[in-house]
C-alpha cells in the first residue's frame, strides 16, 4: 500500500481515546530490517496479541520513518493506563517479547513497554 494514500480507521461502539508514543530504534538498517519482520503478521507472537487484547487496547498501530517509531493506540475513554500496563508486562511471554525486541531499541535492558515508549502531547488537532 501507498503511505500517502492514508490507513482505514475502525470506529468503535464506546467511546474512546488515542494515546501517542515514539521510540527510537538502533540506527541500524539490519536491525531494523529484522524489527519490521518480527512485527509482520506472519511473524509477531500470538501471546502478544492477546496481551494487548486483553488489557483492554482496542486498535494499536507502529508507524517507522528511519529509525523513529511511533505508536497510535486507540484505548475505551475510562482506560486506566498504569494498571493496564502493569497488568500487561505480567502476562504470558510479554517479558522475554520486551527482551527480544530491547536488542533493537534504543533503550535498557530488562525496561517494560511503557518505560521504554514515551507519550507524546499533541500540540495540534483539527475535526
Amino acid at each position: 500500500m501507498n503511505p500517502t494514500e492514508g490507513y482505514t480507521i475502525r470506529r468503535f461502539e464506546c467511546p474512546t481515546k488515542r494515546v501517542v508514543q515514539t521510540l527510537s530504534l538502533k540506527d541500524n538498517p539490519e536491525l531494523i530490517a529484522e524489527y519490521r519482520r518480527l512485527h509482520s503478521k506472519e511473524y509477531i507472537w500470538k501471546e502478544v496479541l492477546e496481551g494487548i487484547r486483553a488489557v483492554g487496547i482496542l486498535e494499536m498501530e507502529i508507524y517507522i520513518c528511519g529509525n523513529r517509531l511511533v505508536m497510535v493506540l486507540e484505548i475505551p475513554s475510562d482506560f486506566n493506563w498504569d494498571k493496564s500496563m502493569s497488568k500487561l508486562a505480567t502476562l504470558p511471554r510479554q517479558a522475554e517479547w520486551e527482551d527480544v525486541v530491547a536488542k533493537f531499541q534504543q533503550a535498557l535492558p530488562g525496561q517494560s513497554s511503557s518505560e521504554k515508549w514515551q507519550v507524546m502531547e499533541r500540540i495540534f488537532h483539527l475535526y
